[in-house]
């Protein structure tokens, strides 16, 4: 059990704290946003649901105090991706919203594990590390682990096969720029071309959805937050159970198939501490160039900033 803070009480970071909520990982769930009101009505429907929840104290406010002895604190605030607009769009406006935010954390906590949602993701994990001076094991962002789950999903249904046991990757950016791992994706340690099933066009138009996910929920609904929070949750309880689980996160690499000086989703096994250790992970010629130019992509909105 332990105290959770979440940075911004909107779409994503209001379901992530319903999600733990439900889950029962936290002790206390903390939601601060700039909206002190819009914060006390999230705080206020999340703990009457209390009786059909594990006990869990819910605070709010506007006040970056509320970091205060945190172990886990999310960043989920900064402008919404409007339709049309990729991750990447985002960067000079969240960017400047970031750096203020990442000034008040490190006042009240300099020793619990930042976890970043907000996007263009890669580049916000990377500069919240530049600014707040924490250790890369100890800050780090979702990365692709949604994109992996949605991978994963669709393959798992086109094969008729319970998701949990398809074993597939997407890395790179969490964006237009991610690649499938097709080298190492297999189902029970048989590889997907030994399946009788196996089309590769129907395979790769299945990564395009993936791709392109995001896209249509937004063009759809507007935004994309259930299966984040669930993605914040599950890592959240892997974080305090200690379960050494292995998640594609946004981490700074260095020397990762030449790729350096740069975050971007890796496999890593995450335990209490944050990050045990990035995964090398195999990868074929073309998925080494496509991690390069992922890289590539993301160094050149950083310069942006």
């Amino acid at each position: 059990m332990c105290k959770v803070a979440i940075i911004g009480a909107g779409f994503v970071g209001s379901t992530s704290a319903y999600a733990l909520l439900i889950d029962g990982a936290a002790s206390e769930i903390a939601l601060i946003d700039v909206n002190k009101e819009k914060a006390k009505g999230e705080a206020l429907d999340l703990v009457h649901g209390n009786l059909f929840t594990a006990r869990t104290k819910v605070t709010y406010g506007d006040s970056y105090s509320l970091c205060k002895g945190a172990e886990i604190i999310i960043v989920t605030a900064g402008a919404a991706q409007k339709p049309g607009e990729t991750r990447l769009d985002l960067t000079k406006k969240n960017a400047g919203i970031l750096k203020g935010i990442i000034s008040e954390i490190v006042k009240y906590n300099k020793d619990g594990i930042i976890l970043m949602v907000s996007n263009p993701l890669d580049v916000m994990t990377y500069m919240a590390l530049k600014w707040s001076k924490y250790p890369k094991h100890r800050l780090f962002g979702t990365g692709t682990t949604l994109d992996t789950a949605r991978f994963r999903h669709l393959l798992g249904d086109y094969y008729d096969i319970n998701p949990t046991s398809v074993h597939a990757y997407i890395l790179g950016e969490h964006g237009d720029s991610e690649f499938p791992v097709w080298s190492s994706a297999n189902i029970a340690g048989i590889g997907l071309k030994d399946f009788k099933k196996y089309d590769k066009k129907k395979l790769d138009m299945m990564f395009d959805k993936t791709k392109n996910a995001a896209y249509e929920v937004i063009h759809t609904k507007g935004a994309t937050y259930y299966a984040i929070g669930l993605v914040v949750k599950d890592i959240v309880r892997t974080i305090v159970t200690d379960q050494h689980k292995v998640y594609p996160v946004s981490t700074l690499v260095n020397d990762y198939y030449g790729v350096s000086g740069v975050c971007l989703s890796v496999p890593c096994v995450i335990s209490k501490g944050g990050i045990k250790e990035q995964i090398r992970i195999h990868l074929d010629k073309k998925e080494q160039g496509q991690l390069k130019r992922s890289a590539e992509t993301i160094k050149r909105f950083l310069k942006q900033v």
